[in-house]
């Protein structure tokens, strides 16, 4: 099903955008917080300052590929996400078609990115609480590979440990087009998104 951008008339924004990670500097730039880094990427290519509180969230308003937009970064940690995207939501009186998900995904490999609309939560727990408070599972995911070159026996330690500095290369490209993507989605609809942006690791076999 595709969401095509389209033209309100009122001055508020036409999506919510929001990344999921937790907050707190011992957690930037680990691999959980690919979603915060990724809307960081859309501020600053925007020139969108995400430093508004709301909703047990920071925020920032601003124009995206043409549209208005609310950037969100939730400070409610990953876990309970929802509780500040679905008032913000509400507030907005946006429905959830109109949210664009970021986040982590450990079932694609590292720099893969896929666009997904609605679906489960696939043992995100940040997605997971964002379906439940939204109380729909109709909105865009972009999922962005972090899964690990070879087995992990704590994967929660994984998840929370450091980007390496040889991925650092790769995780800036990704966050890149990462931005494209979204503004596909913006512009095109995110079935064109999907064709133009789902995209595998070099080398990778990755679960769709």
């Amino acid at each position: 099903m595709a969401v095509e951008a389209q033209v309100r008339g009122s001055d508020g924004p036409q999506w919510l955008i929001a990344g999921l990670g937790n907050p707190g500097p011992e957690y930037d730039l680990t691999y959980h917080n690919l979603g915060f880094l990724a809307v960081d990427r859309l501020a600053e290519s925007a020139s969108i300052r995400l430093t508004r509180p709301e909703c047990k969230a920071y925020v920032g308003s601003g124009v995206v590929a043409g549209s208005q937009v609310l950037l969100a970064k939730p400070q409610t940690f990953m876990n309970l996400s929802g509780g500040s995207l679905q008032p913000l939501l509400a507030k907005y009186m946006l429905p959830p078609e109109r949210l664009i998900l970021i986040y982590d995904e450990l079932a694609l490999d590292w720099g893969s990115l896929r666009i997904r609309y609605k679906g489960s939560a696939g043992g995100h727990n940040g997605v997971t609480s964002v379906i439940r408070s939204v109380g729909s599972e109709n909105f865009i995911r972009v999922r962005l590979g972090i899964r690990p070159e070879h087995p992990m026996k704590d994967m929660k330690d994984y998840v929370l440990s450091k980007v390496r500095k040889v991925q650092m290369e790769t995780l800036d490209s990704t966050l890149a087009f990462t931005r494209q993507a979204v503004e596909t989605i913006i512009t095109e609809g995110v079935e064109k998104a999907m064709t133009k942006h789902n995209r595998r690791a070099q080398g990778a076999n990755e679960e769709q």
